[in-house]
């Protein structure tokens, strides 16, 4: 009887998953950012997004290959009954649908992930004692941004300082527009804290 090894099997499972897992690495990362506040590290795989189409193909050929291997026909013996091979749980269809899930998970993640960001901290109202403020509203352009969760990086990030009213950043058009109180916050200090992110600001209007 023909049967892959289980190293094979292993291997190919743990293919599946690493490459989606590639796939999605751009984007996990700035929430893993914000949470342990490591924000520097943002941007560090975000040289992956162009390969993330090749690795949501190789992704979905592993696993389907490997849920062609599950699935097909046992062999039978000479009698022609089918024949049980004992598997182990790392071979079986539970583990496989395991895997299954958590890459798909995985690959969907640029889609959901903005939802996990902690929700902004509405700007405290201003204390009568306090001098008029002096808004300003700038936009900039910014490199490095790949998908929402990028763009939720920058936005909690620069809502964090203080005299910001409003920050809208499109991760699409590579783009910020932050209004804040210049008399609080400089606009030099938006700009280094964008650039904290791990993201860079290329230009400034």
């Amino acid at each position: 009887m023909n049967q892959s090894p289980p190293s094979a099997d292993k291997r190919l499972v743990g293919a599946g998953v690493l490459a989606s897992l590639a796939a999605s690495l751009c984007c996990i990362t700035p929430l893993l950012a914000v949470v342990g506040g490591l924000g520097g590290v943002a941007s560090s795989f975000s040289w992956l997004e162009p390969f993330r189409p090749y690795m949501i193909l190789l992704t979905v050929g592993v696993l389907g290959f490997a849920w062609y291997q599950q699935l097909r026909p046992r062999p039978a013996d000479d009698c022609g009954c089918a024949v049980d091979a004992k598997s182990t749980f790392v071979q079986s269809k539970g583990f496989l649908g395991v895997v299954t899930l958590l890459a798909a998970l995985l690959l969907a993640f640029p889609y959901y992930g903005a939802k996990l960001y902690p929700s902004s901290a509405t700007p405290a109202p201003l204390a009568t004692n306090e001098a008029a403020p002096v808004w300003q509203t700038a936009n900039y352009r910014i490199g490095g941004m790949t998908c929402e969760a990028c763009a939720k990086h920058v936005e909690h990030v620069v809502q964090q300082l203080p005299g910001v009213q409003a920050v809208t950043v499109s991760y699409a058009q590579g783009t910020a527009q932050v209004r804040f109180d210049a008399a609080k916050s400089p606009a030099a200090h938006v700009v280094q804290a964008i650039d904290g992110t791990g993201y860079r600001v290329l230009a400034t209007h």
